[in-house]
């Protein structure tokens, strides 16, 4: 997939006219878009105003005093985090117990660039695919950063397909919502984000080149575990189903 987007329109052309002709596949898994080893996975914190709130308020959030960042807050997952639909979530990797849901709309992206503006951030963008940033929040809260309680081998689930820019004029359009176990926790319009897709773009290629099959997940709205009181963490058995406009539906269960 990394070598198709970074084929530009002419290998998408190719692909497009091969799927026409291509023979079903019986019992076929599906994997992420960008399975392991995967491109680099930039991840946005607290970037709805309502998700901020909560987090804020929850008592989980060691990383500043504000409420709303005044910059976009930027970690990143490692490959090995890296699972597809349907995969199990390995919440028995977080001993504290304390695993929790961020269902998020990711970016794709196309065109390699450093210091790209944001006024051309679409033409560095293949598209679009969803993100469930599953979190240990105990240890995210007790290592001061992000990077040991979101990057847990499995805890990044991603599919079930990239939709392409050209059939998302506008991704401010497109819907996010969350369910656990059939019940509705998250559904919000990524128009809510802080800090749109293009401020991301041109904050995280400042000084870091962007290439081809990239993610960067945008950041998940309210509704997740945390703002519940009590916490309303996953438990084995659980099954989270994070849905956005046009792209499907990615659900996994949890162990």
């Amino acid at each position: 997939m990394p070598a198709l987007i970074a084929g530009g329109e002419a290998m998408l052309r190719r692909a497009r006219a091969a799927a026409a002709q291509a023979p079903v596949v019986e019992d076929a898994v599906l994997l992420a878009p960008i399975p392991r080893p995967a491109k680099n996975i930039f991840c946005v914190g607290k970037n709805y105003f309502e998700h901020a709130k909560e987090f804020a308020g929850s008592g989980f959030d060691a990383t500043a005093k504000e409420v709303v960042p005044e910059a976009p807050v930027v970690f990143s997952k490692p490959p090995t985090a890296v699972s597809g639909p349907g995969d199990t979530i390995p919440a028995f990797l977080d001993p504290t117990g304390s695993t929790d849901y961020e269902g998020e709309l990711a970016v794709v992206i196309g065109k390699a660039g450093r210091g790209i503006k944001a006024a051309d951030w679409a033409q560095h963008v293949f598209g679009y695919t969803i993100v469930n940033d599953v979190t240990a929040r105990t240890l995210q809260h007790k290592h001061r950063q992000w990077i040991l309680g979101k990057g847990i081998d499995g805890f990044c689930p991603m599919g079930p397909a990239i939709l392409t820019a050209d059939e998302v004029p506008d991704p401010r359009a497109l819907r996010l919502t969350t369910h656990v176990n059939g019940e509705k926790r998250q559904d919000a319009s990524v128009a809510d984000l802080i800090f749109a897709i293009p401020t991301l773009i041109e904050t995280i290629s400042a000084g870091i080149t962007l290439e081809p099959g990239d993610i960067i997940a945008t950041g998940t709205p309210a509704g997740v575990g945390i703002g519940f009181q009590p916490p309303r963490f996953l438990r084995s058995g659980d099954v989270v189903r994070v849905e956005v406009t046009g792209i499907g539906v990615l659900e996994n269960p949890v162990a």
